[in-house]
């Protein structure tokens, strides 16, 4: 793969118009998610008026119905059109966020947080269904420029949110979730511009059978891989809620630097994400990936357990590095993750795999905080080297398993996806 710049690559991504198109959506969508996670608590706290117990139950719940979100999109796309499919999540959302914007009722708000958070799960698998479809052998090059664009949204949505949040009105914080309502609507617009390809109908009815054989629930070897990908995607967790608590409570670092950890993961993933792309040319390159995640977040909590022991000015370059290593370990995971749960799916029934393989990650978005909150960080230093470890052995498994499956892998037909 020809490495260039990342706004070259943006004028042609690989699959064209319509990746060009889906690449604008993912952007409006990472936007408006920008806007909708730095006003969710507030909006909650200040409009709706619920304690720190309801907005947990809140959350904690709708992060279970996303779990659900990644199978659930993977089985619907065997059989229906995925842009199909797309828009239907993103309208889902507008009409979730419009019910949450008209009522501050508990038992209205605890369905419709539950459907946006399911909505936004399905949405992201049947984003790497269009990916694996349109991209083709350049899927990670789509991946690459996805991350960066979806970094880029998430940035500019907190920029957005920041302004409404300055305010401080409830006004202001109505303004914030409309806006992010309003932006499903031009998703939905610019997704159904996307081209769709169809498969004959003795080609669908084949696929159909080979997938009632080819279950992703009863495939060992990529549940194994499901599972230890769960612990591949800790950066997330630690980067969004470890190490903003954990300099708050246990260092003698400024407040102020927190903010930095998130221009800090930006910047690098912006300026890196098409080089470590470019490096990774496959799934055996991606289970080395996989390996360098773990060695990166070791590192990392590495930091994190040293840095109470100083004054602030070490504790905060620990914490930097702290931050540069979960993003380092992001961008490994980036390509590493995607790749490997395309390459190990079935071609055939590659719409059920992408959705189990899709649950990992919501698990950690449901488990991760509380996790670390409650068990890691309670454990101080020594739960972070506790952590780092897992994690790193987690690694070395998921690597090895992995390639075992990849050796005895037989050589697959390849049949193109419903988009």
């Amino acid at each position: 793969m020809r490495e260039e710049g990342l706004f070259a690559q943006l004028r042609n991504p690989p699959g064209g118009r319509d990746a060009r198109i889906m690449l604008t959506a993912l952007f409006l969508d990472r936007t408006g998610s920008g806007v909708w996670n730095a006003a969710e608590v507030l909006y909650l706290t200040v409009e709706a008026g619920f304690d720190a117990r309801r907005i947990g139950l809140l959350l904690g719940l709708g992060g279970i119905a996303g779990i659900l979100g990644s199978p659930i999109a993977g089985r619907l796309a065997a059989r229906h059109s995925v842009r199909t499919l797309l828009i239907s999540c993103h309208l889902l959302r507008l009409v979730t966020l419009c019910v949450i914007l008209s009522s501050t009722r508990f038992a209205v708000l605890l369905p419709a947080i539950a459907l946006t958070v399911f909505g936004d799960r399905a949405a992201k698998t049947l984003e790497m269904l269009f990916a694996a479809d349109v991209a083709g052998p350049d899927r990670s090059t789509y991946q690459a420029l996805s991350r960066s664009v979806a970094n880029a949204g998430f940035a500019l949505g907190a920029g957005i949110a920041a302004i409404g949040l300055a305010i401080g009105t409830r006004d202001a914080y109505r303004i914030l979730i409309l806006l992010d309502a309003l932006s499903f609507a031009a998703i939905s617009l610019l997704v159904r511009r996307v081209h769709s390809t169809t498969r004959t109908r003795p080609l669908a009815h084949a696929a159909e059978q080979r997938q009632q054989t080819r279950n992703p629930w009863k495939d060992r070897g990529y549940l194994s891989f499901v599972f230890f990908d769960i612990f591949m995607t800790t950066d997330d967790s630690v980067l969004n809620v470890g190490l903003p608590l954990w300099l708050l409570t246990r260092t003698s670092a400024p407040h102020a630097l927190v903010p930095a950890f998130l221009v800090l993961n930006t910047v690098l993933v912006v300026l890196l994400q098409m080089r470590i792309s470019a490096a990774t040319k496959g799934p055996r390159d991606a289970t080395i990936a996989v390996l360098r995640y773990g060695v990166l977040i070791f590192v990392g909590c590495v930091c994190l357990a040293a840095a109470p022991e100083f004054g602030t000015w070490i504790a905060s370059l620990a914490l930097l590095l702290a931050a540069g290593m979960q993003t380092f370990a992001e961008l490994m995971r980036s390509v590493s993750s995607w790749e490997l749960a395309v390459a190990l799916a079935p071609e055939d029934a590659r719409p059920a795999y992408l959705g189990v393989a899709g649950i990992s990650q919501s698990v950690q978005k449901s488990a991760g905080p509380l996790l670390l909150t409650g068990v890691v960080m309670a454990a101080g230093p020594v739960g972070w080297l506790a952590l780092g470890g897992v994690v790193a052995g987690c690694s070395v498994l998921q690597s090895r398993s992995c390639l075992r499956k990849l050796d005895s892998r037989p050589a697959e037909r390849s049949l193109p996806a419903t988009v």
